[in-house]
């Protein structure tokens, strides 16, 4: 498979990793929107959101808790913090394997994009 983050998560391609279990990984995504943006994705390869099924319902929400633990850790809990998911190339999906971007430490504007 051709996929970058499938890479990243099998440690083919360096990356700043900040989480790993044996589900997910969470590294500094290396065009940065904000001071802190990190992508958290599942190991599984899932293309698109829009391609979960119903055995996946726990790895997104575990991808979800990990971006809450990430963001204390990080200091972005009392000021808040951006969570982001988007679907296809009209969303600005640009890497097909389901991916969460954690954005902090500055003030986002609405609506985004």
């Amino acid at each position: 498979m051709d996929c970058i983050f499938c890479k990243i998560a099998a440690k083919e391609i360096p990356s700043k990793i900040v989480f790993e279990n044996e589900r997910i990984v969470a590294f500094e995504d290396i065009n940065p929107q904000a001071p802190i943006h990190i992508l958290i994705i599942p190991k599984k390869h899932i293309p698109y959101i829009a391609e979960i099924n119903e055995e996946d319902i726990s790895l997104v929400g575990e991808l979800i808790f990990t971006a809450k633990k990430i963001a204390a850790e990080k200091g972005l809990t009392k000021d808040g913090f951006r969570l982001v998911f988007n679907n296809g190339k009209n969303a600005g999906q640009e890497v097909f394997h389901i991916h969460l971007h954690l954005l902090g430490g500055r003030k986002f504007g609405w609506p985004p994009g």
